[in-house]
């Protein structure tokens, strides 16, 4: 099994390692990022998905080298399919969601909201008469607050934002403009394999002298909502769920058998992980349109990331 579960690596300085990404600060002021192949849900690491590390970093590169001309992103390099050198960013407060339809199914999700008879959320009004997974009359953005601190991230209007000294007006400007102007060119991009992107969540920093640069990922299968086009109409004349990538495989089968929050998960059998592989697989090359090839060379991904980075190393 060619599986990262970790890039731990000992001669990089200054690590952090998130639930997905174990990224090191270099003394230049720049930043890699190492995407493992970790799956993360109910606030845990689940299991380790063989290949997602390479799918989420290719996709986004796809997406980076396709909406540079609208925004600057931090990407410098790729060293390796798992890996970003990464110009290192102070990040911006404010994650950025964008909606094109009606749907959604946490408590802050606008279709819950709006089930419940809400109609003004997050600084926008909807009108009455929309029914679930319906295309929204223009996409809107819906803000949350960033939580750095392991916190929930709390939704926000774009009054608050600037009242509350999140972001400058212009800042909020810049970034409200940038993220409609990327929705738009991957929805079109969408269309043209054949999917709906629904919505999704941009994440933006600024360098040294101010300026705006979109970080983290873009348009991936875990940051985005993809519905597959062909199927959605009929879905939506039935009230079911449009077909998608079911990314949900191994959060599903975990809590039909237990309480994640409170309970210890049971092991992830073995072709409910090669199934979620298949599935990112997949994702990747219908938004794409380009064919998935798996990287194996090294002895291990480990050892293929450590030869690639060795350039790097400080001790």
């Amino acid at each position: 099994m060619r599986i990262l579960d970790h890039a731990r690596i000992a001669e990089l300085p200054n690590p952090y390692f998130g639930k997905v990404r174990d990224c090191y600060d270099l003394l230049d002021g720049t930043r890699i990022l190492i995407s493992s192949d970790r799956i993360s849900a109910f606030d845990q690491i689940l299991a380790a998905i063989p290949f997602k590390g390479q799918v989420l970093t290719q996709t986004a590169r796809y997406w980076f080298d396709h909406t540079a001309d609208i925004c600057a992103n931090h990407v410098i390099s790729y060293p390796d399919p798992n890996v970003v050198i990464g110009q290192r960013l102070t990040i911006l407060p404010v994650e950025v969601v964008v909606r094109g339809y009606l749907a959604g199914t946490t408590s802050t999700s606008i279709l819950t909201q709006y089930k419940t008879g809400a109609r003004t959320m997050y600084g926008h009004v909807l009108p009455d008469g929309l029914r679930d997974n319906q295309a929204l009359p223009q996409a809107i953005i819906t803000p949350t607050s960033k939580a750095f601190d392991g916190g929930h991230d709390e939704p926000l209007t774009a009054a608050e934002i600037v009242s509350s000294g999140l972001l400058t007006q212009q800042q909020w400007d810049e970034l409200a403009e940038k993220s409609l102007a990327l929705f738009a060119r991957g929805q079109k991009m969408a269309a043209e394999q054949g999917l709906i992107l629904v919505d999704t969540k941009y994440e933006f920093g600024t360098d040294a002298q101010g300026r705006i640069f979109l970080a983290d990922e873009i348009h991936t299968p875990d940051s985005s909502r993809y519905w597959l086009a062909a199927g959605y109409l009929e879905a939506f004349a039935n009230g079911t769920r449009p077909p998608s990538f079911d990314k949900d495989v191994i959060r599903s089968w975990v809590g039909a058998r237990c309480d994640p929050y409170s309970d210890p998960i049971p092991e992830i059998p073995m072709d409910m992980i090669l199934a979620t592989s298949k599935v990112y697989i997949d994702a990747f090359e219908a938004i794409t349109g380009q064919a998935f090839v798996p990287d194996m060379s090294g002895e291990t991904p480990l050892a293929r990331i450590r030869a690639n980075l060795k350039g790097y190393f400080t001790a």
